[in-house]
């Protein structure tokens, strides 16, 4: 009789868990837009070192200083055109070719250039304002969304540090929108741009953090000035019944069913494994569609393991004790007064 009681507190205690895992996952969220970060995050402003800032390429907008030694009339402050070049000097008729080049071989031009009226002058060219570059912003899964300062090549393990890293709700994958096309590409990238019959502006890339790790493949590219990096949150999915921590799991990596009863950490001595029931979400309504698998057979490589799908309830019964259908009612009845509809989530498309 002890015995009974002892299993019957345990499986109430087990529901009490899930339903305040289900609970806390109420509240709604916004979906995200590939261009528009949502309005309740705080975006600061993150820097990038310095290091590699000597080999900034000039384009358009930004500013520069220009003096010529002895000849203070002919010193001034200009600024790129859109068309790259600089077109203010005094007494300069013909523009200087600016766009992707450095102020030494700038100043090397407007040497050239002012060696048609004076002897031997000596000019000096200084970057003031760094404006041809917007920040990239990255926003999502990350513990500080940021807008992060563009001044050299910067590649993408950079940016994320920049915002403070990836979160626990990160699905695994990065989603990159070009905004703007390469200023100054290499010369790699200039036959890949040739070679392309359509602008990749507003392309969306699709990475692994997973490569990124690892560093395998093209997992960590160079992020261009101005785009939009997205590290999309994973969906949820729910472990309960007669498992040893009944849990809210992100899905990330293609999860399956034996994936997130391992994660919720393994079936209990009396839970029934020979079938185990996965109540999948349709059209919005909890629950809708109940399937069985032999978990069992699984982990014996039986049979194939299951891809879950997002917000998934696993529910894990027991082998006597209370009935595996009142089990599943209640944790169903309760599910439905508590959230009605599950709030979606949703990752950009």
């Amino acid at each position: 009789m002890k015995k009974k009681t002892l299993v019957v507190f345990a499986a109430m205690f087990g529901l009490v868990a899930v339903f305040s895992v289900l609970a806390q996952s109420q509240s709604p969220a916004t979906p995200q837009s590939a261009g528009a970060p949502q309005e309740s995050q705080s975006y600061q402003p993150s820097s990038i070192d310095n290091q590699g800032i000597r080999g900034y390429r000039l384009g358009p907008g930004d500013l520069l200083d220009v003096r010529v030694f002895g000849q203070p009339d002919l010193n001034s402050t200009v600024e790129i055109d859109e068309e790259g070049n600089i077109s203010s000097l005094p007494f300069i008729e013909e523009p200087i070719a600016a766009r992707c080049r450095n102020e030494k071989e700038v100043q090397k031009s407007i040497t050239d250039a002012y060696a048609k009226y004076l002897v031997k002058p000596h000019v000096s060219v200084r970057i003031l304002e760094r404006r041809s570059r917007p920040p990239a912003t990255v926003f999502g899964a990350v513990r500080t969304p940021a807008r992060v300062p563009m001044m050299r090549r910067v590649r993408l393990h950079e940016l994320l540090a920049a915002a403070g890293g990836v979160t626990a709700s990160a699905s695994g994958t990065i989603q990159v929108v070009h905004t703007q096309p390469e200023l100054c590409p290499e010369p790699g990238e200039v036959m890949q741009l040739v070679s392309a019959t359509t602008s990749d502006v507003g392309r969306l890339d699709v990475f692994q953090i997973r490569s990124l790790k690892t560093g395998t493949g093209n997992g960590d590219p160079f992020i261009r000035p101005g785009d939009i990096v997205i590290v999309t949150e994973g969906d949820p999915v729910f472990v309960t019944g007669a498992v040893l921590a009944p849990r809210e799991l992100i899905m990330k990596d293609q999860m399956t069913l034996a994936r997130a009863i391992a994660m919720a950490g393994g079936a209990q001595r009396l839970a029934k494994t020979s079938e185990v029931h996965v109540y999948r979400q349709k059209e919005g309504k909890l629950g809708s569609e109940d399937l069985k698998f032999n978990y069992e057979a699984i982990k014996k490589g039986q049979q194939q393991d299951v891809l879950l799908e997002p917000y998934d309830i696993i529910d894990v019964r027991q082998v006597g004790a209370l009935a595996p259908k009142s089990v599943a009612d209640m944790l169903l009845g309760m599910g439905r007064s508590t959230l009605g509809i599950l709030p979606m989530r949703l990752p950009i498309p």
